[in-house]
């Protein structure tokens, strides 16, 4: 563990000024950087000698519609010469464009397109960012935590027809009866 520490504290002086080290956790090193020094970072991780970072292996992300900075997206990647991970983290605004990071890790255009598709976040610089996961007639991204839990339409087969058919959804509120007496209390 101090050994990352250290290890660290290096990538440190060497990283840019607006990222900034925000510790071990779990033996993975955790780097927060702006939209604007990704590539730059990116880059130096992978073609300096001392971190050789060059396998992206994950991209995540996830939603806090409370937040300023809504989206968090995290970058995994790992030097497999060191055996070392590092999580470079980036705080988006909603509708903040990101740089496309597919010219240095040519496997994140599909992550990138995933991420496009479920939660709306727009790639500067990506080739071809289009729809991967849902129809291309699609409305909106369904991981956002403001999406629906039913959805805008529905999807189904109609073998008269002989088609597909987009229907809105409707959600019939008579048959239901609601109780406001509460189960648990006798």
């Amino acid at each position: 563990m101090l050994l990352l520490t250290l290890y660290g504290t290096q990538l440190k002086s060497f990283l840019h000024e607006s990222s900034r080290l925000l510790g071990v956790k779990n033996y993975d090193l955790r780097v927060e950087v702006t939209c604007g020094s990704l590539l730059g970072v990116l880059a130096f991780l992978g073609y300096s000698t001392i971190s050789q970072f060059k396998l992206l292996q994950d991209l995540a992300v996830y939603d806090r519609p409370s937040q300023l900075h809504r989206f968090v997206l995290v970058y995994n990647v790992l030097s497999v010469k060191y055996g070392t991970r590092l999580s470079i983290v980036l705080r988006v605004r909603d509708f903040d464009s990101v740089p496309s990071v597919s010219r240095i890790h040519p496997g994140a255009a599909w992550l990138e397109r995933e991420v496009w598709d479920l939660f709306g976040l727009f790639f500067s610089g990506h080739a071809d960012l289009r729809r991967l996961l849902t129809d291309y007639g699609f409305e909106g991204h369904p991981l956002r935590k403001d999406f629906p839990l039913s959805g805008y339409v529905e999807v189904r087969y109609d073998v008269g027809k002989r088609r597909v058919l987009y229907e809105k959804v409707g959600l019939a509120q008579e048959y239901r009866a609601f109780k406001f007496i509460s189960p648990w209390v006798a």
